[in-house]
């Protein structure tokens, strides 16, 4: 997450009427308005990577993938974050072109500056959203993948991939995704 903007008493209305006005992102979480931060190139490949990889797995279907600019809002909260990627399925998320609010899953590649964010509070919100079926967590440096995946009983279950290698499978069963190792992290300048 970026750096807080200085405090101003923002309704999640008025925040969204501001924000279409504005030249760069901004999240906003628990009233407060947050500039988005640039990415570096490991970030954006493996984003990019994820999200061709589901776009032609869900060709034909009525899901579809979105990465880096689609808002995603967590209407019980008032919160909106813009994922590195989401899929959603939902018709009514089809009929809105700006903003998500039924997302199946949601990834995230995680930067120095936003992990802890990203695996606590972010997550803590995401959690609200009824749709969401699985947070991916994809962490560059590591080369490890945490799905959290909420089960029959409505408990999030982590499902870690580690250590991964060019054979290693990562399983995105909200969207019937499998994904190689090789083919997360391809392209990497190490």
């Amino acid at each position: 997450m970026g750096h807080a903007l200085p405090k101003t008493p923002f309704t999640a209305d008025d925040f969204l009427a501001w924000d279409a006005t504005q030249s760069v992102r901004h999240e906003f979480f628990n009233g407060e308005v947050f500039a988005m931060a640039g990415a570096e190139d490991r970030h954006i490949t493996v984003t990019m990577n994820l999200g061709e990889s589901l776009r032609k797995h869900l060709v034909g279907s009525r899901c579809k993938t979105y990465v880096n600019e689609m808002k995603v809002a967590v209407s019980e909260r008032g919160d909106y974050f813009y994922p590195d990627g989401l899929v959603t399925c939902s018709e009514t998320d089809r009929g809105s072109r700006l903003i998500k609010r039924e997302p199946t899953l949601i990834f995230e590649v995680l930067s120095p500056s936003t992990a802890a964010f990203d695996r606590g509070d972010k997550f803590a919100s995401y959690r609200a959203i009824k749709s969401l079926k699985e947070y991916a967590l994809i962490d560059i440096d590591r080369k490890s993948v945490d799905v959290y995946r909420i089960g029959a009983d409505g408990l999030w279950v982590l499902h870690p991939f580690s250590e991964i290698g060019d054979t290693v499978i990562i399983t995105l069963a909200s969207v019937g995704l499998t994904i190689t190792g090789a083919q997360l992290f391809a392209d990497l300048d190490d």
